[in-house]
């Protein structure tokens, strides 16, 4: 096979470097079994536990482990169907013994068997001590979300149900955290439920302008583990596959998730009178490939903004005839105004 190869460390691609040098990174820990690796012979970027040459390693250093990062074989196995259209709950299938996660306020409904219990921590750290599980939940309060999660085990004898539904119109998103790398960064109100062994944590962006402009991309949610997870996310999703030192420019408002092999910056775009004549504002999120990110149409800030444009603003019954030809003069004749 070709001997020039790269991986994407923290966003970043590193390379070409021989087999020796990728050998070198394994043995001082730089990279493991969930890194993303490419070569020509590839033909696309790979997590390194699902190139058999780097695992085989024959005269070479340990393979990577299995469970690198210790998220590996963790997460309850969970079944789901997603019902609806614009308006999507999620239904969750628990064996015997299984439990999801869920933010407050998500449930739907559940069948008889299931116990739902309120608790600090995700469960993914059985050892983690109460402080310890305290900390975690203030983590998520800065990111907008309850101190709490919910725990929905099923103490049945047979297969038992339990369903979640979105905030707002939208789609929900099914992550198979085990397919892409083991982690999932997503806006900070996009979580829905997981997998029991999911972590939920918090994925603070280091650059100062990021942090600055970058609206709800500052902070944001990250989910590690192996299991399944869920997003919602507002009016149509848009699935992009970026390949290395592919860029996407996109509102800040539009990004749902992000595997962690993406670089995500802002940067200014247009004119001041772009910015303030065309409503798009000065600032735009800049993702560079490898990897995979989710957009949304319609964030949930942009619909609540023409929902709060709409409204009567001093109080009283609904607008008469929003479809008049008279407009505002209309309202003041049909006393509106």
């Amino acid at each position: 096979m070709s001997t020039n190869w790269y991986v994407a460390i923290n966003g970043k691609q590193k390379g070409p470097m021989s087999r020796e040098e990728l050998d070198q990174k394994i043995r001082n820990g730089e990279v493991n079994a969930q890194t993303f690796v490419f070569n020509k012979d590839l033909g696309d970027w790979k997590a390194m536990k699902d190139v058999p040459e780097l695992l085989a390693n024959p005269g070479g250093p340990p393979p990577p482990p299995s469970n690198a990062g210790g998220f590996t074989n963790t997460s309850h196995e969970i079944d789901f169907e997603v019902f609806g259209d614009d308006l999507q709950y999620v239904e969750i299938e628990l064996d015997p013994g299984e439990t999801v996660i869920a933010e407050a306020g998500a449930l739907m409904y559940l069948e008889d068997g299931i116990q739902m219990e309120t608790r600090f921590g995700d469960g993914s750290k059985p050892d983690q001590d109460f402080m310890g599980k305290v900390f975690e939940g203030f983590k998520r309060k800065v990111t907008g979300e309850s101190l709490f999660l919910t725990w929905f085990t099923n103490n049945g004898t047979g297969k038992r149900h339990v369903a979640f539904a979105a905030p707002y119109p939208g789609k929900i998103v099914p992550i198979d955290l085990s397919k892409i790398g083991g982690e999932f960064l997503c806006q900070k109100d996009a979580f829905l439920c997981a997998a029991m062994g999911t972590s939920v944590g918090i994925a603070l962006n280091k650059r100062l302008g990021t942090g600055l402009f970058g609206g709800e991309g500052f902070i944001m949610q990250r989910l590690n583990g192996d299991g399944k997870a869920f997003a919602h996310a507002g009016g149509t999703i848009c699935k992009k596959e970026l390949a290395a030192g592919e860029r996407l420019r996109v509102d800040t408002g539009c990004l749902v998730g992000l595997t962690s092999q993406v670089d995500y910056n802002i940067e200014m775009v247009g004119s001041l009178k772009s910015a303030f004549f065309g409503g798009e504002g000065l600032f735009l999120a800049t993702l560079t490939g490898p990897g995979t990110v989710w957009l949304q149409s319609l964030p949930f800030s942009r619909l609540s903004k023409r929902v709060y444009a709409a409204a009567p603003q001093t109080g009283g019954g609904g607008k008469k005839g929003e479809g008049s030809i008279l407009g505002g003069l209309g309202g003041m004749i049909m006393g509106d105004k």
